[in-house]
């Protein structure tokens, strides 16, 4: 027998919480479990609060100098700049595969259960950041539940023969097609998402499209997405990431495009990004549209933030997006949480019976207050065994 009782711990909402697992789940919940309950072990948590595993939304496995030299960040002027000087960074920088292992197992010292990668793919590198990042992926999948996206960043049109670049990716093993700025990087939408979509109808993938798009051409694209999702059914599998033009449209475009959004089945990811417009996570949840979280860049040419920890993501989100109350707080913890796990369709996830026991024990007296004080002292389990975690600078 391999069951354990877990006490004294603080659930959510600060109330008590004792809970049992046996063979590597959740079998119950209660304040007070019955005495005569077995277990193989009795393990105290003093009062801490205990969370489920972290999701990140987006990330970029293949990109991140984390663990490496310190790269001091080099301004642009334009996309096609930013790309020329990532491609002369990764050029010198240590192999992909070690690097994505690095980021993973720092995503995991923080308690990420799950994540979705991009991962760049096009008619230039072909798939070999793919087969490096697959390969980490490897290393750490009973620790981490890793999606990934083959993510055409340098354009499917203007980048000519990235489209059948992205069908050999999903016909390795990719779970979603990516896409980036249709109108403003390849110069055809139409042509761009008829390639994405009929990608993703052929093959049964999910999308999510990076939109840096501004204001109401931002918009229409959005709109475009949500015609296309509809009519072809693909309600929940279908994602846009950072979508800025939701931060900075009028009242009636945004009240518009929400109801679009919603009505398709089309999810949000942002990750409150400094220096832009960032969709309004309130008023698009009013709307019912799913908003979910994620880092996306961490420490590469991109910019020079971020450390893998989505409970700072979420205290960042709340942040800028003026999240004060209990109830605001517990919205940005949601994002990095269960809103992410159902876009990524993660099974069995979060603090319920049957589930695996994959949780987070941190010393804060409530979930807003971890979102709040993000306390980077924690204990990660899973399938209810308390992981050694390592951590790179």
């Amino acid at each position: 027998m391999n069951n354990k009782r877990f006490i004294n711990a603080r659930a959510a909402d600060g109330s008590p919480l004792s809970f049992e697992v046996k063979e590597g789940r959740f079998a119950a919940f209660g304040a007070d479990l019955p005495d005569n309950a077995a277990s193989d072990s009795l393990i105290d948590l003093q009062g801490r609060l205990v969370l489920p595993g972290l999701v990140d939304g987006h990330i970029h496995l293949d990109k991140s100098f984390l663990g490496g030299e310190w790269q001091p960040h080099q301004p642009v002027s334009s996309l096609r700049e930013r790309l020329a000087v990532e491609k002369a960074l990764l050029a010198q920088a240590q192999p992909v595969e070690e690097r994505a292992s690095m980021l993973i197992e720092q995503a995991i010292s923080w308690g990420t259960v799950a994540m979705r990668s991009h991962v760049d793919v096009d008619a230039t590198t072909g798939l070999t950041n793919l087969h490096a990042v697959m390969a980490a992926r490897e290393q750490w999948r009973d620790k981490v539940a890793i999606q990934l996206v083959a993510f055409p960043q340098a354009g499917v049109i203007s980048c000519p023969g990235s489209a059948a670049v992205l069908e050999s990716a999903v016909k390795e093993g990719v779970e979603v097609i990516g896409g980036i700025d249709p109108t403003t990087l390849d110069g055809d939408a139409n042509g761009q998402l008829d390639i994405l979509f009929n990608l993703a109808a052929r093959y049964g993938v999910r999308m999510d499209i990076h939109l840096h798009e501004p204001a109401n051409q931002g918009a229409q694209q959005l709109q475009r997405i949500a015609d296309r999702t509809q009519a072809l059914g693909l309600a929940g599998r279908v994602a846009v990431s950072h979508a800025y033009a939701l931060g900075d449209v009028s009242p009636s475009v945004l009240e518009q495009t929400a109801r679009s959004l919603a009505d398709a089945g089309v999810a949000i990811m942002t990750n409150a990004p400094g220096d832009h417009a960032f969709p309004p996570i309130l008023t698009l949840r009013a709307a019912g549209v799913r908003v979910f979280a994620g880092n996306d860049n961490i420490r590469d040419a991109w910019w020079p933030y971020g450390n893998g920890d989505m409970l700072q993501r979420a205290m960042l989100i709340g942040y800028r997006s003026g999240f004060n109350t209990d109830e605001e707080l517990n919205v940005a913890l949601e994002m990095a949480t269960t809103a992410a796990a159902e876009v990524l369709g993660v099974d069995g996830y979060g603090l319920a019976p049957g589930n695996e026991a994959n949780f987070i024990v941190i010393d804060a007296p409530n979930s807003a207050a971890a979102v709040a004080m993000t306390p980077s002292a924690r204990e990660i389990y899973r399938r209810g065994e308390k992981l050694e975690v390592r951590r790179y600078g």
